[in-house]
This record gives C-alpha cells, structure tokens and sequence, in this order.
C-alpha cells in the first residue's frame, strides 16, 4: 500500500519537474489559455469519452462515477481504492502561408484518489484547467520586429467530489471546484529611426493577473443490461456559469535589448494605478459547460459510444482580457467524439497481451475562438492500450493522439501535433470485513 503511494507521488513529481510549461500553442495568447482536458489518458484515448466507467480506473470528467457497485472479486463487500497520475508530451509542427516552425511542451495532466464508501464514492484531486506559453512577433512594412508578446502561466483546479449510487447502475455526484493561478504576459514595442535602425531602448508593457475562484459540476450515470451480452452505458454532466476574482498589476518598462539572445533588460518601471482605472480586481466569467453520451458493450469485452459537449464560451469576459481588436470574438463552443475499447481476455492467464485494453477514438471540437472571421477548429485520432502491472487490477496506460487546429486562412497558424500521454492507474483495498471460523 505504502509503495504504490510513494510509486503515485515520485511519478507525479517526475512529470511535474519535466513539464514547466503546460502548452506552446500561439491561441494560448487570448483569454485566459489553452483549455486542458480534464479527463484521464483513458478517456482521451477512446477521443475524449467520458460516458464509461468501471471500478478500477478514476472517471475525472463525471463524478457520478466515485460511486458503484461492490466487486465480485471482493465477495461484493467493496470496491477498490483507486489512485492515478497522468502527464503528457506534445510535439507541434506551426505552419502559416509563408513559414512553418516547431515546438513541443510537456506537463503534468492530473494527480486523483477515489475513495469507496458504501454508497458513497469520495473523489479528490489536482489538475491543470487553462495552460498559456506563447512568444510571437509582428512585423511591420519593412519586414522589421514591430511587436513582441510573451506570455505563461495558467489556472489549475483542486477539486473533492461525491458519488452516490441511487440503485443497481444509478450514480449522480457533484464535483467541488477551487480554481486558482495566475498569467503573466508582456509587449514589446520596437521603435527604429529614420535609417531603420532599432533604437537603443524601447518600451514594455508587462501584465499580471492573480485567478481564484469555486465552480461546480454535477454529474449522472446510468448502466443496464439491455441483453444478456449487451449493456448500454450513459452519462450526463453539467457546470454552471461562474465568476473568479481576477487581482490585477501592469507596469510600464524602458528596456534594452540583445539582437542576439533576445534578453531584455530593464532599466525602470512605472507602475500603473489600475485601481483609479476600475481593473485593479475584475471578474471573470467561466461559461457554463453541458455533456451527454451513450454507448453499449459487452462487459469486460468490447465497448463504443458517442458524446457530444457544449459550452457557453461566448459568455466569456473579463474586461482586463477583453481584446480590443474586432478580429478577435469567442462564439459558443462544441465537441463531438466518438470511441471505445477492445479487450481479447480479461482473464487470460497465458497472454500478457490478450489481458491488456486496446482503445481508439476520435473528436471534432469547435474551440469557441474565432479570428478574422475564422473559427479555430480542432480535429484529433487517437489510440491507445492499458498494460495490466501488479496482482490487483493496476495498470499503465498509454496514448497517442495525432490532428490539427486552425487554419492557414486569413494568415492564421495551423497547428499538426502529436501528443504522448502516460498515466499510471493504481488500485488497492483498504477496508475488508474481519471473518472469523
């Protein structure tokens, strides 16, 4: 038991120490970030599915899923203590009309215990929400550096869930949510004279805003035996509109720069009064976000569903984030996945490989950015496999997820990644009933 915990905390802090920077996506500049998947590698594996559970892997995206029915194996008296880490690489290839370039970041994606109770299933956790790690450039007539813009940091949610099986494949539940982080961005402007000859100082414009914040998720799962081979699997979720609290500083710097190694070095700043402009403390709005999906399988065989996801991302604001460019609004946003999973013996004691999981999927997602009259879509295949480790239904799972995002329209960026993820799924029994002859 103590060895899987310390396995569970030495491999979250591997990914951690890895992964500074959770995202290299130029789109992270608006808003407040990239939004990260909140679900396990299992789930992104089958295209972001969120409608399956089972009592060995932690379902982070429907907390109806902390509760379910006793395990055979355990004579129905309870069901295993569930633990699980996850983190991730991601490789991007940038191409625009003229120019392509690459990337690549990596991260940790999520750090979860769920813990079985009766009834009641108690989920609780940590995860990144929003991830920004941007440094783009705009050139001017001449073909000269006009602009600057760097930016990093994020939101993160720590979060405590509860389950409750109403009846035999019954669940709701209810996901607390504390947000909290901050983003960081600066802007360069770059001035020349007459002979376009940089000047020897320019100016900087350099923003910090400190998020915090409680939301909501709520949460329903149904499964039923439809026939004797067949059982049908559903889930609904939904989160409410929110507001964080978003604690403001810009500040003003005069700067050098090196033509060689990009350093800025800084020579005075000048703190801006935001409280006399009103954007000292501003709210944000998270946009409310709906999920519902379906599937049938054969247990322990076989399963494929479907899901479809909206959110009310055009309700975002926050006037400190707000752009003041017309080109730039954000519409209501979308996503359509469609997968499942292969399993040849659950129960082979002969074959290492016909005991493994083998899952694919795929997504379509409106990301709800809109630019130059372009939404920004989003379309990713992936696959993945599930390697049975230990003598108790623990696994290593592991991902791959190839697509794109956005377009080369309207001198927009195209994204061609590939992502790699990795999680560990631990499963343990803590609480047992004393037998006595």
């Amino acid at each position: 038991m103590i060895k899987k915990l310390v396995l569970v905390f030495i491999a979250a802090f591997a990914i951690h120490s890895y992964g500074q920077e959770g995202t290299a996506s130029p789109y992270s500049f608006y808003g407040i970030g990239s939004l990260k998947f909140k679900g396990t590698v299992e789930n992104r594996s089958m295209g972001g599915l969120s409608i399956y559970s089972d009592s060995i892997h932690i379902n982070l995206r429907n907390p109806a899923s902390y509760a379910g029915k006793n395990m055979a194996t355990f004579n129905n008296e309870s069901r295993p203590i569930k633990f699980t880490v996850g983190g991730s690489h991601s490789s991007i290839n940038l191409k625009s009309d003229s120019e392509t370039d690459k990337t690549s970041s990596s991260t940790f994606d999520y750090l979860a215990l769920a813990v079985p109770v009766g009834r009641f299933g108690l989920g609780f956790g940590l995860m990144p929400y929003t991830s920004v790690g941007y440094k783009l450039e705009s050139l001017n007539n001449a073909g000269n550096i006009e602009n600057r813009f760097r930016g990093q940091g994020g939101l993160n949610k720590a979060f405590l869930g509860l389950g409750y099986q109403i009846m035999d494949g019954l669940s709701v539940g209810i996901d607390a949510q504390y947000n909290f982080g901050n983003i960081q961005n600066s802007t360069v402007e770059f001035l020349y004279d007459s002979d376009g000859v940089p000047l020897q100082l320019q100016s900087r414009e350099n923003n910090r805003s400190d998020l915090s914040g409680i939301n909501f998720n709520f949460g329903l799962s149904y499964k039923k035996m439809i026939t004797d081979n067949l059982e049908l699997s559903s889930g609904i979720t939904y989160t409410p509109e929110s507001n964080l609290v978003s604690k403001n500083l810009r500040s003003f710097s005069t700067i050098r720069t090196s033509s060689t190694t990009e350093q800025e070095i800084v020579i005075n700043t000048i703190e801006t009064d935001l409280e006399a402009l009103g954007l000292l403390e501003t709210d944000l709005i998270l946009p409310s976000r709906f999920s519902i999906g379906a599937g049938v399988g054969k247990p322990r065989k076989w399963f494929v569903g479907a899901e479809y996801v909206s959110q009310k991302t055009s309700n975002f604001s926050n006037e400190l984030y707000t752009s003041t460019s017309t080109l730039t609004t954000f519409e209501d946003a979308s996503t359509f996945s469609l997968g499942g999973f292969y399993i040849p013996q659950y129960n082979s004691y002969t074959s290492f490989f016909k005991r493994a999981v083998y899952r694919a999927g795929l997504r379509y997602e409106k990301t709800g950015l809109n630019i130059n009259n372009e939404s920004i879509n989003e379309f990713g295949m992936s696959f993945g496999v599930g390697l049975p480790v230990g003598n108790l239904l623990s696994n290593v799972n592991l991902g791959f997820e190839v697509g794109k995002r956005g377009t080369t329209n309207s001198d927009l960026i195209q994204e061609n990644f590939f992502n790699f993820r990795i999680s560990l799924s631990l499963n343990d029994r803590w609480f047992q009933k004393r037998k006595y002859d």
